[in-house]
């Protein structure tokens, strides 16, 4: 698995100077408004910049000057080590400072992190941008027709696959709001048969995407299926019946009813548990996949089946949760919980719940117990 060691936040909200350890299963804990959200949001910055959307994914957030924190004159600082397939290290670091009424990129580099090598693949300054080329090895002056509000990264002209595959982990991570399931809601509507490797954001391609899990990979196909069993006593399977051409709906069996039920006859927390399910079994999950807060409609018992998903899950992916659920936490280790809290400064604060002295509370007491108590922080 590609692991994400590292990431560094500066000047985004209230996360005003964050360096955390990321680990693969990571949920989120504490009060409304100490930046749990924005973690999340700095993440899908950084991945916009890959992607070549830093300038759209800015404007959806508000603008520049709405994401800066508050006082701060010196812009976002985003940093991130990556270490890909266990062989090499990659750091990687983004400025984005204020300009007139928008911004400018003022620093941009990536490098090797694999001593004694330092070899050096994006080095930007104030714009002027330098790349190693697969011909070369050394810098050179770039010579593509460059976009200054872009990350030279997300168009530096390379084959070299070191760069070309950070690149890749950085613009596939997701996040995944609460799950639209209003009348008209596209994952209760019929949905056209085409290949997808994903649910979609919204359920929007649930139906294909079990489809063609199915007819590709039937053991996934099955685990989706069996946590459905799990979760639900009267399920039986799926099924995917064509409604015109090129378009097919899905429809569950249930033991209670003569009839399969249509998607747009099921609770909302079935079809929210079906989506999270399916998600989670999606053998193209991107490399950071963000849920948050995942327990919204879901039954309490439930919530340790989630949990169980998402851990299998978190050794293909970086799974990142936003909750405040006490009962999610409950099934959670102090290993997987990072406890936020705002400091005398207003800023935000991330704490890993194992760095936290809690042994011995947690001898008499479960994890979630602990967290409504007050001892390990993150309730006001």
């Amino acid at each position: 698995m590609t692991l994400i060691r590292r990431i560094g936040i500066q000047g985004f909200r209230r996360l005003k100077d964050v360096d955390l350890e990321m680990r693969p299963m990571m949920a989120l804990i504490g009060a409304n408004g100490v930046g749990k959200t924005s973690f999340m949001d700095a993440l899908s910055l950084l991945s916009a910049s890959a992607r070549g959307s830093l300038s759209q994914h800015l404007s959806d957030l508000g603008g520049f000057a709405s994401v800066t924190t508050r006082g701060s004159a010196g812009g976002i600082a985003l940093r991130t080590e990556i270490d890909i397939l266990g062989e090499w290290q990659l750091k990687y670091s983004l400025k984005v400072s204020p300009e007139g009424i928008g911004y400018s990129i003022s620093h941009e580099k990536l490098a090797e992190a694999n001593p004694p090598s330092t070899l050096n693949y994006i080095d930007s300054q104030g714009g002027k941008v330098s790349y190693h080329e697969s011909v070369l090895n050394e810098l050179s002056q770039s010579d593509w027709q460059y976009d200054p509000r872009e990350s030279a990264l997300s168009q530096m002209p390379t084959k070299l696959p070191r760069p070309v595959i950070f690149k890749y982990i950085l613009e596939t991570a997701t996040k995944y709001h609460a799950l639209d399931v209003s009348q008209r809601a596209p994952i209760k509507l019929p949905q056209q048969l085409r290949p997808t490797t994903l649910p979609g954001q919204n359920g929007e391609d649930l139906a294909p995407f079990l489809y063609n899990l199915r007819e590709t990979d039937y053991d996934r196909f099955e685990a989706v299926e069996d946590a459905l069993k799990a979760a639900f006593s009267g399920f039986e399977s799926l099924s995917f019946p064509p409604v015109a051409a090129g378009m097919i709906a899905m429809t569950w069996k249930d033991k209670s009813f003569r009839n399969p039920l249509y998607m747009h006859e099921l609770s909302e927390g079935t079809l929210r548990f079906l989506w999270l399910a399916s998600l989670l079994q999606s053998p193209n999950l991107p490399a950071i996949a963000m849920i948050d807060e995942p327990e919204v409609s879901l039954h309490p018992e439930l919530l340790s089946l989630l949990v169980d998903l998402m851990r299998e899950a978190s050794l293909r992916s970086h799974i990142v949760v936003a909750t405040h659920s006490d009962r999610l936490v409950r099934f959670l280790e102090p290993r997987e919980v990072v406890v936020m809290d705002i400091n005398e400064e207003g800023a935000a604060t991330m704490t890993w719940g194992d760095e936290l002295e809690l042994d011995d509370w947690l001898t008499e007491y479960s994890l979630d117990e602990v967290w409504q108590m007050g001892i390990m922080g993150g309730r006001s």
